[in-house]
């Protein structure tokens, strides 16, 4: 008889159990708490927004010593008008606005992901995602117009190493060794971008799993009646 109760239990648990992974929304199903193999999500999110930042903090350095010094760093000619000397400055201008707006993107997704904040990765996936798009319209553009790797080829100075060899290929192995390094970059972008929306998962699950057992573990009971309100404690 006790067997075969736990039979039937044991048929019972296993049904539910594939019920439930029936139920799984796809998104679940391509969560991880790992990444690069060995490397968990907060560590690899740590470490991403740590490389970015100090890449885009070195590009910022660079612009603010040449438009500190603009006789030394200044890429334009003494012959060239005011007019275009200026458009250069307001671009370094501008692209040093963007390199720190980076920096501090970056810095804010490191301090989420290692205080548990998740609403601070979400500019860093953000602009994951925007990155991402940027890069797919180029490769969009070179399936659409395939004529412009040649004229990219034949705007790039002399002195470019194996310029010569690269321009004597086809028009058609051209575009596919172009769409095969960017398709290579592309898959790369999306690991990274998953391994931060992984991170942010893992954080906001956290967060609620702690606010949860917060909520059980509370040992006070709120019991309303008609002559008013009182706690009545569950634990002496």
């Amino acid at each position: 008889m006790l067997t075969g109760q736990r039979a039937l239990s044991s048929s019972v648990n296993v049904a539910r159990l594939s019920a439930d992974k029936m139920r799984i929304s796809p998104w679940d199903r391509w969560f991880s708490t790992s990444c690069c193999v060995c490397c968990h999500v907060r560590t690899g999110t740590i470490i991403l927004g740590v490389w970015y930042m100090l890449i885009n903090a070195v590009v910022l350095l660079i612009l603010l010593t040449a438009l500190s010094d603009p006789e030394q760093y200044h890429l334009t000619s003494a012959e060239l008008a005011n007019d275009l000397d200026v458009m250069d400055d307001a671009n370094m201008c501008i692209a040093s606005a963007i390199s720190l707006l980076m920096v501090l993107i970056c810095g804010m997704a490191t301090y989420g992901a290692y205080k548990l904040r998740a609403a601070w990765i979400i500019p860093f996936f953000c602009y994951q995602i925007f990155d991402f798009a940027l890069n797919a319209l180029v490769a969009v553009s070179i399936v659409v117009y395939p004529n412009t790797v040649q004229d990219y080829l034949q705007q790039l100075p002399d002195n470019f190493p194996y310029k010569e060899e690269i321009a004597a290929l086809s028009n058609v192995c051209l575009v596919l060794t172009v769409l095969l390094f960017i398709g290579s970059i592309l898959s790369f972008k999306a690991y990274l971008m998953a391994c931060v929306w992984n991170c942010y998962r893992y954080v906001s699950g956290r967060g609620a799993s702690e606010i949860l057992l917060y909520v059980t573990t509370n040992d006070t009971t709120i019991v309303k009646s008609g002559a008013g309100t009182c706690a009545v404690g569950n634990t002496p």
